[in-house]
This record gives C-alpha cells, sequence and structure tokens, in this order.
C-alpha cells in the first residue's frame, strides 16, 4: 500500500516509522519542508537504535528507511495513492482544509484517515464532497510502541472502510478497536475515570497530590499515579480533553470537571514540560516529601466489630501479622476499633453501631492484601489512636515485607474505592452506549492507559455485586450523582452475568 502521511510532527512521524516498517511505501509531507527532512533523519535514527537493540533487523531497517518518500508539498498529485493519514494540528478548520484540498488532486479511490484525538470525525468529513471516504484513525504516543489503534468510522462512513483499516492496523503489528464517534471516542473517554476521581479528592482534602498517588499504584497496582501521569501528558492536554468529553456528553456528572484545573493551566503549573504540575522537576526540584515513620504502638489491642466478609478478613490479616485482638472493647477501654468501609464512611459507623469516636477509625478492604494499607481518620479521631492504628497496620505477615500505611481523612469508600468505582463506572456507561464492545473497552484500555486490568475485568475480579453494592452505597451516603450506579453493572449484577458479557442484542427489523 502507498500510504501519504500529512504532518511530520511527533505523531505523523511515529506513523510513518509504523507504517514504513510495516513494509508500505509512505510518502511523509507537511507545511513545512524542513520538518519533513528533520523527521525522515529522526526516524533513520530511531530504526538504527531498534537495531542495536536487536528488535529489528539491520536489512529491515534500511528497507524502512528507502521506503520514505520526502514530498515538497502536501497537495502534490499523486496517481498511486491509496491512503491518506493525517495527523496535523488538532484544530477542525485546519485538518477540513486539508482534506478538501487532497480530494481535489488525488484519485477518487483514495480513503482520507484523520488521527484526530477529540474532534468528530462527522464533522471533519462532512466538509468533503464525498464524506464517504473519511474515517478515523486515532494512534497513540509514542507510536511504534503503544501497538493501539482507535478506528473510528464516522456517520457517513462506507462500511468497506473499517475492516480495510482494523486490517491494516494489524498488519503492522498493532491492536485496533472499533469505536463509534463520539466525544474523546474510547481511551481519551475511559481516562476520564481516574483523573476527574483523582481531582474530586484533591478537591475535598481527602489526601494530598503524593498521597492519592501512592495508592494508586501500590493498592490498585497502577504503572503511574493520576497525578504523576497528569504531570507527564500535561495539565493543559489533559484538562482540555477534560472539558471535551463533558461537553460532548452534555455535562455528564459522571465526567464533571474539577474547579481546581483552570487556574493551575492559567499559572502554567503544566507539569514536567514547565518544570512544575503537580510535583516539581529539573535538577534543584526538591523531590516528594517521604512519609512519615512508624512509630506507634504496635501492640495496641484492637478490636473489628461485625460479621461481614470484610471483618473476617481484616480479622484473619491481624491475626497473621501477630496483632492483639479484643473481642469486646468497653467504652472507657484502651482497645483501638478497625472499621472495614465499604462505600461508607467511618463516621456513619460510629454513630450507627455507638462506637467511641476517638478511638474508631477506617480501614480499605481492597488494601489489606496489598503493599499498602490505607487508614481512614475522621475530625474526632485520637492522634494517639491514629498513630498506633497505623503501627498495627504496619506489621508484615509472618516473614513478609512490611506494608506501608497511608492515612486519610474519612469519606465514603476511602481513596482507592473511588478510584476504581470511577473507573469502572465510566467504562460501564461506555458499553451501555455502545460506544464500543466490552472486549474492546479493555483491550484499549490497557494497552492505551497501561491500567494493570481493564476496567471492566477488574470489575469482575472484585464482583459484580461488589461493584454494584460499592456505587450504590458511594451515591447514597454522598448524594452525589457522578456515583450513580449505571443500568450496566445494575442489570448484569442483579442477572449473575459479567460486566465483560456483551449480552444479547434484539434482532434488526427487516429490510
Amino acid at each position: 500500500m502507498r500510504i501519504r502521511v500529512v504532518g511530520a510532527g511527533v505523531m505523523g512521524r511515529g506513523i510513518a516509522q509504523w507504517a514504513a516498517t510495516a513494509g508500505h511505501t509512505v510518502e511523509l509531507a507537511d507545511a513545512r519542508q524542513e520538518s519533513v527532512h528533520e523527521a525522515v533523519g529522526f526516524i533513520a535514527g530511531m530504526l538504527d537504535r531498534a537495531v542495536e537493540k536487536g528488535r529489528l533487523g539491520a536489512s529491515a531497517a534500511e528497507a524502512a528507511v528507502k521506503r520514505l518518500v520526502p514530498l515538497e508539498s502536501p497537495l502534490a498529485p499523486g496517481d498511486a495513492v491509496d491512503l491518506v493519514i493525517e495527523a496535523v494540528l488538532e484544530d477542525l478548520a485546519v485538518k477540513t482544509d486539508l482534506l478538501t484540498g487532497l480530494e481535489k488532486v488525488l484519485p477518487a479511490s483514495v480513503v482520507f484517515a484523520t488521527n484526530t484525538s477529540s474532534l468528530s470525525v462527522t464533522r471533519i468529513a462532512a466538509q468533503l464532497a464525498d464524506p464517504t471516504r473519511v474515517a478515523g484513525l486515532h494512534f497513540f504516543n509514542p507510536v511504534p510502541l503503544m501497538r493501539i489503534a482507535e478506528v473510528i468510522p464516522g456517520a457517513a462512513t462506507r462500511p468497506d472502510l473499517v475492516p480495510l483499516l482494523v486490517e491494516l492496523v494489524k498488519s503492522g503489528g498493532h491492536r485496533a478497536v472499533v469505536v463509534a464517534d463520539t466525544p474523546g471516542f474510547l481511551v481519551n473517554h475511559a481516562g476520564r475515570g481516574l483523573i476527574t476521581e483523582a481531582l474530586a479528592l484533591l478537591e475535598e482534602d481527602i489526601a494530598d497530590v503524593a498521597g492519592i498517588d501512592r495508592i494508586a499504584r501500590d493498592v490498585l497496582g497502577l504503572r503511574m499515579g493520576p497525578f504523576e501521569l497528569t504531570d507527564l501528558t500535561g495539565l493543559d492536554v489533559t484538562a482540555s480533553v477534560i472539558d471535551t468529553v463533558w461537553q460532548g456528553f452534555r455535562h455528564s456528572d459522571r465526567l464533571r470537571p474539577s474547579y481546581l484545573t483552570p487556574n493551575r493551566v492559567a499559572a502554567g503549573l503544566l507539569g514536567r514540560k514547565t518544570g512544575r504540575g503537580f510535583f516539581d522537576y529539573g535538577s534543584d526540584a526538591p523531590g516528594v516529601p517521604a512519609e512519615a515513620p512508624v512509630t506507634g504502638d504496635a501492640a495496641r489491642a484492637v478490636h473489628v466489630p461485625g460479621d461481614t466478609p470484610d471483618a473476617r478478613e481484616l480479622r484473619r490479616v491481624l491475626r497473621a501479622a501477630g496483632g492483639v485482638l479484643d473481642p469486646a472493647p468497653g467504652a472507657a477501654d484502651t482497645t483501638l476499633v478497625l472499621v472495614p468501609v465499604w462505600g461508607t464512611t467511618v463516621a456513619a459507623a460510629v454513630a450507627g453501631f455507638g462506637l467511641p469516636p476517638g478511638r474508631t477509625l477506617g480501614v480499605d478492604p481492597l488494601s489489606l492484601t496489598t503493599r499498602r494499607r490505607v487508614l481512614a481518620m475522621t475530625p474526632a479521631s485520637d492522634q494517639d489512636a491514629v498513630r498506633d492504628a497505623r503501627a498495627v497496620l504496619a506489621r508484615p505477615v509472618g516473614t513478609g515485607q512490611r506494608p506501608a500505611v497511608s492515612v486519610v481523612r474519612d469519606t465514603a469508600g476511602s481513596v482507592a474505592q473511588r478510584l476504581l468505582a470511577s473507573v469502572v463506572s465510566v467504562a460501564a456507561s461506555i458499553a451501555e452506549r455502545a460506544i464500543a464492545t466490552p472486549a474492546d473497552i479493555d483491550l484499549a484500555v490497557t494497552a492505551g492507559l497501561g491500567y494493570p486490568h481493564g476496567p471492566l475485568a477488574w470489575g469482575d475480579r472484585i464482583g459484580g455485586g461488589r461493584m454494584l453494592a460499592l456505587h450504590r452505597a458511594l451515591h447514597e451516603t454522598t448524594g452525589d450523582p457522578r456515583h450513580r450506579p449505571t443500568r450496566w453493572i445494575t442489570e448484569r449484577a442483579q442477572l449473575g452475568l459479567p460486566l465483560t458479557e456483551p449480552g444479547t442484542r434484539p434482532p434488526h427489523a427487516a429490510g
């Protein structure tokens, strides 16, 4: 196939490298001619590095470079061109002007693919004389390493273009997911679950940015915390995507932006590219403050009320670590009370069960078998009780590693539960809108965002019924519609189906 890539910036050169390595002849063009030659040199250098690391043979690299054809103009005639992939500025007018110009100089058989990350494919295509030849083909940076691409048919896209682009993506060693033409498509939409909830936790002063990131990494198993990831991406980019997706879905509460981002963007606190974001960067940056040492009495007696599975598991973990358990503390004694919370608050447990406010703290059940345990304190918590409870939870099980212990403010569900609930909820809302299949949602999120599990499969690991209970508890406790249970999770939990189950669809009307 002969592919013309227009736009020789970061994305364009990555797409060109991927396509040339896959065996396609690649015409590379840009409005700035110098960018084309710079891109060819860059690609040659990247292929040389791949050879040095043993990922590519020398002859294959040499052949790929020879398949790069620099053009003097994006609008150069080209009777042999099969496909155009545009990767120019993320601006509707810029993209439509380019494609309408190309439509005039290239054969009617040429397929146009836009690498837009946020603009409507349908709106881009609508400006062409033949909108049926346009589809979205969204790669992720760096293209050669991020082995996933979204194929997005617009409202007028010819049916044969989707399988053609899917096969093209697969032939280049990437995986393709088919996504409806909706705001944020799939990966950018699904990614809002984590960062919007992390910002909400920060708004509520539940924990600081370092604390939230530590819990996201150590309890949920994410490679990067949400604020660390935002600093890498750039807050200006992240905030724009958050606003675009929220506005596109008509101000959905589940996708509600934070009031924190506009001022931080205005102040230039964008992350690594400006040297300061949620964290500081550079050689003279102070670094992330170390966690406070564990100094409490690890031998203080603990009472765990109730006979729920979470309560039994907490008692098991404490016993395995050599903790001292008290079956029934009196009102005047010094026994700590640790309450496992699932979607509710420690304060509600204190009020509902008549527990001593100063000595009662919460524990997140999600953290019990991870390398970090999460302890929740209320405004009534005694500081000695907090210090000693932290020491109790920091006791290692057997000869295992001593777990870290984070202390956060009391909130419905605690930090990890709220982050996970949002990730699963947003993915479920994508599934119930038929934006993508459950399998494609999980594939795209693991490949595009690096989560340890696809969000729907992650929900199944917890259990559909337990996830529904979490969402209901969060919604009832807070009254915030952002936590409203989705139909997707509710139905599957009630029917005993996994969240990854696409379900039976009604038959199509006879034509």
